[in-house]
């Protein structure tokens, strides 16, 4: 019995109590998985509106765009142009923070930030021009449903490239710690990425 308490009364200081700590894979970072998931589910948003769109045109064989209407492809295009930019600039930024080069990343967050902003100003002055309203035909729900729904995407893009430039102003990020940068310009890129199918399905083709 004294043996038994001389064991327990030298038992470690920090011996672990409860749960285990929880398994992390070595491949896949949190931050990297968590993002990929959750494009993965906008891929499937999406696709719930490109599956309308085709059905409209392919299986109904309505006309795109509707009679009577007339969509702006060319101020469309200077628009993609202006979003795939931001990816160059977006581009520039994470390698700049990869370089430990703060201005050029600052710089390039901002530059981001301000063409994002663009896009999204031409995209609802389009809306107030575009002539038909979402209620008119079926043609106008999707038109307005796929490109507010990548609206939607753009702000929400804005809004964590806003946090990432504060902290970049703040001194936050550095070659080994840019993760800041990294996961939302993933996001950004989908954005960009989906635009294009966007503009070529709906403008283009």
């Amino acid at each position: 019995m004294e043996s038994a308490s001389v064991a327990v009364g030298h038992a470690p200081e920090h011996e672990h109590h409860g749960p285990p700590p929880a398994n992390q894979s070595s491949r896949v970072e949190a931050q990297f998985l968590g993002m990929l998931l959750f494009i993965i589910s906008e891929v499937m948003l999406f696709g719930a509106f490109f599956t309308a769109y085709f059905f409209i045109r392919v299986v109904n064989h309505a006309h795109w765009p509707a009679d009577g209407t007339h969509l702006p492809v060319a101020v469309a295009g200077v628009n993609t142009a202006i979003l795939l930019s931001s990816s160059l600039t977006m581009h520039w930024s994470l390698v700049s923070a990869k370089n430990e080069n703060r201005f050029g990343m600052r710089t390039g967050l901002v530059s981001t930030l301000l063409l994002g902003i663009t896009f999204l100003t031409v995209q609802i002055n389009e809306y107030v021009h575009v002539g038909f309203a979402p209620h008119d035909h079926a043609q106008g729900s999707i038109f307005y449903g796929l490109t507010g729904l990548h609206g939607a995407h753009v702000f929400v893009g804005l809004t964590l490239l806003t946090f990432a430039t504060v902290r970049a102003f703040r001194g936050h990020f550095t070659a080994k710690e840019h993760r800041g940068v990294e996961v939302p310009g993933i996001y950004w890129h989908f954005v960009d990425v989906m635009w294009v199918i966007v503009y070529t399905t709906i403008y283009v083709l």
